[in-house]
């Protein structure tokens, strides 16, 4: 290991830090939670967010229509398996017009529900620029939370176009790929204490058919400078520190996530390098009134890479597990092998039913330079959306925004929130 990612690892030390801090704010969302998990009886704080038969939703107004009628539940007794489905059709920066189907299913591993909530995801896309993508994402909880289950497993067909390394990088150097991706990843979490997890994993990246038309301007592409390849694989271990107090991960209303990631890629697994990536994700959610479930959310990346990344595998943006970071840019809009992220996020209530929210959001991002591994230039970012609620008792929402940032703007829709 080179003395740039010792320096790096010796970070960990401030990242312990902040799992300090998260650690006690645990105390401070368990006063607003846990009664409701452990005994069945909200405090002042948790009520909003237990009762949900007052809410209405997009099925109610169906059932409605068709006068059907339902009785009413809450969450504490709603069935075993909750789903949600939303077949769209919609335009992005990054897809162009596109067909995507989006379904959710939501439940509790325990008759008693003690557990937290676990879901599994499945997308199917397909677009106007040819992008093929079957994606399942899940996370699982077990045995009164002491274990956890997290896999994201992906097939893509994917043309798509890249600038380059850097924040630096501009629209004139645009390269447009064409490749296929495999994606394996899963980490099973056992509990530490209280809401502390450490988990071991494998993840492997693979990518095959790839093809660059060059820059747009005619210059040499970064990736050609970097090391172009047909194929790359990487195959690695993975060691996960995991702080999760969170009730709920398709709709948070209170409480923290942390986790710190630490991935090292063997030639002895099939990776093409030995390469290392230390990587951190923050977020914390904070219930700002007794009254409602207006929330102020915050979302932090970090990521180091060292040795020898394949080009495709290197932090960009919207390279996180949901392709969410950087709402007001395409995905891989900016690239390198570091990568510093902050978000905020103010999500409120626009009907009471619950049926219409709102959100306003601003980010910024910054990736480091090609040869000289420097932060030099700030991505800023900010928008606006609206949610509409699809499943009160998941507390799923459609998610509908508009963002811009440094000459581009677009509108990005989701199921869930985005963090």
């Amino acid at each position: 290991m080179n003395k740039k990612f010792a320096g790096i690892l010796k970070t960990i030390k401030y990242l312990c830090l902040i799992i300090a801090v998260f650690s006690y704010l645990e105390g401070a969302a368990q006063n607003d939670t846990s009664a409701l998990h452990t005994k069945g009886v909200p405090d002042k704080m948790a009520g909003p967010i237990i009762d949900s038969s007052k809410q209405r939703y997009v099925i109610d107004f169906l059932q409605k229509i068709l006068k059907k009628n339902t009785p009413a539940n809450n969450r504490l007794h709603a069935k075993k398996l909750v789903f949600s489905v939303v077949p769209a059709i919609g335009y992005s920066l990054t897809t162009g017009f596109a067909a995507d189907i989006t379904a959710n299913v939501a439940f509790y591993t325990n008759k008693d529900h003690t557990n937290n909530l676990s879901a599994i995801d499945l997308e199917t896309v397909y677009d106007t620029k040819n992008q093929k993508i079957i994606a399942s994402r899940s996370e699982i909880w077990y045995d009164n939370n002491n274990y956890k289950l997290i896999t994201d497993i992906r097939w893509e067909e994917y043309p798509i176009d890249t600038y380059g390394l850097g924040t630096t990088a501009t629209t004139a150097t645009a390269d447009p790929l064409v490749y296929n991706y495999i994606r394996t990843y899963g980490t099973f979490f056992k509990k530490v204490t209280g809401d502390f997890y450490a988990g071991l994993g494998y993840n492997l990246d693979h990518h095959y058919n790839i093809t660059q038309m060059g820059n747009a301007n005619n210059t040499v592409s970064d990736y050609t400078k970097y090391g172009f390849n047909a194929t790359s694989t990487s195959s690695g271990t993975v060691m996960n520190l995991l702080f999760d107090n969170r009730k709920n991960p398709i709709n948070p209303l209170n409480g923290g996530y942390a986790s710190l990631i630490y991935r090292d890629n063997f030639h002895f697994l099939g990776s093409d390098s030995h390469w290392q990536e230390l990587s951190m994700d923050l977020r914390r959610y904070f219930r700002v009134s007794p009254d409602n479930n207006n929330i102020l959310a915050f979302w932090s990346i970090l990521a180091f890479t060292n040795g020898n990344v394949p080009y495709l595998d290197l932090p960009y943006t919207a390279s996180d597990t949901y392709d969410n970071s950087g709402r007001g840019y395409p995905e891989q809009r900016f690239r390198g092998k570091n990568e510093l992220y902050l978000e905020g996020e103010y999500r409120f209530g626009i009907l009471k039913n619950g049926l219409l929210g709102g959100v306003v959001f601003t980010n910024a991002e910054s990736f480091s330079e090609f040869e000289t591994n420097r932060f030099v230039k700030i991505a800023p970012a900010a928008g606006t959306g609206i949610r509409i609620k699809i499943n009160k008792h998941s507390d799923t929402n459609v998610a509908i925004d508009y963002a811009y940032g440094i000459n581009s703007r677009g509108i990005f829709v989701n199921l869930g929130e985005d963090f």
